[in-house]
């Protein structure tokens, strides 16, 4: 876990750098509130923020007040490090945002039981959040959970004037293995259809249940022509597996058909938009024989 020091005080920088680091945990160093404050705002900032109340250019408090402010999805657990022990002081850092407070000079066994609360702490919002998140049968993300991601890598692209494009695909026939096998295997179908889903995507892509087996999957970076070709690896892959069935008696196979499509940046009602016209490609590819690719041109 990374956990962030800010410390003017150079010995007792040292002193917090190299404990932690001795008990395992990704240490980042800085020497005051304005640095801690930038490292913060980075995409792999910590979880967990160990602040001198008293720095230069920005105090342990008024950094505390901005990190309460920031739009970002995780909790992050705030230790004050002060000489201040007085009630009305604790106050004042708890108002401000602070769990928790680790007088100076710190007694090293006081700082390890205070560190694993928080670690604690951030590690139960993690799974509590990823229970919230993800389909529990397949392991990817929930519709509710991709959408808020689609909303964000749309913005994105805006931002950075970037592709994105999206694939919908559905495993072709699907009802006739629940009724022919039962439930239990459909379930497992399910599952070793997202594990293949998975295994052809990019690191950086995003895979969603979008309900029954309809499975999404954004494509940050990606043009049209690229979605294309990752949905293709997809397709060829699924046709490929040999489910072998519960009981071990005998092996199934399965097909897929993809439709894809690409973000357009005057399109209305984004999110709903491009999941629309992929629906369309989809529709063709079934209407097509199944077990294929089709794209969405745009209109």
């Amino acid at each position: 876990m990374k956990i962030l020091i800010a410390e003017d005080d150079p010995i007792s920088r040292r002193l917090l750098e190299a404990t932690l680091s001795e008990w395992g945990y990704d240490v980042l160093v800085t020497s005051d509130g304005s640095e801690a404050w930038e490292t913060m705002q980075q995409p792999e900032a910590p979880g967990l923020v160990i602040s001198d109340w008293m720095m230069p250019h920005m105090d342990g408090l008024e950094l505390c007040r901005k990190i309460r402010q920031m739009d970002r999805t995780g909790y992050i657990y705030f230790i004050i490090l002060t000489a201040k022990g007085r009630k009305k002081d604790v106050i004042e850092g708890l108002e401000a945002g602070a769990d928790d407070f680790l007088i100076k000079p710190f007694d090293r066994e006081e700082l390890k039981c205070r560190t694993r609360i928080g670690e604690r702490i951030i590690k139960l919002e993690q799974r509590i959040l990823k229970l919230a998140t993800t389909d529990s049968l397949t392991g990817v993300l929930n519709r509710r959970a991709f959408f808020e991601r689609m909303e964000q890598e749309i913005n994105r692209s805006l931002r950075e004037n970037t592709s994105l494009s999206l694939i919908l695909t559905d495993i072709d026939y699907f009802k006739k293995v629940n009724d022919r096998y039962g439930h239990q295997t459909g379930d497992m179908v399910l599952q070793r259809f997202t594990e293949q889903l998975l295994d052809s995507s990019r690191p950086y892509d995003i895979v969603g249940r979008y309900g029954g087996e309809e499975f999404v999957v954004s494509l940050p970076g990606a043009d049209i022509s690229q979605s294309v070709s990752v949905a293709e690896r997809m397709r060829s892959k699924v046709e490929e597996m040999k489910i072998m069935l519960p009981d071990g008696s005998q092996s199934i196979r399965i097909t897929a058909s993809f439709g894809t499509t690409s973000f357009l940046m005057d399109a209305k009602g984004k999110v709903d938009s491009m999941i629309k016209r992929a629906d369309n490609a989809l529709y063709k590819a079934k209407n097509e024989g199944r077990n294929r690719v089709c794209m969405e041109s745009k209109k």
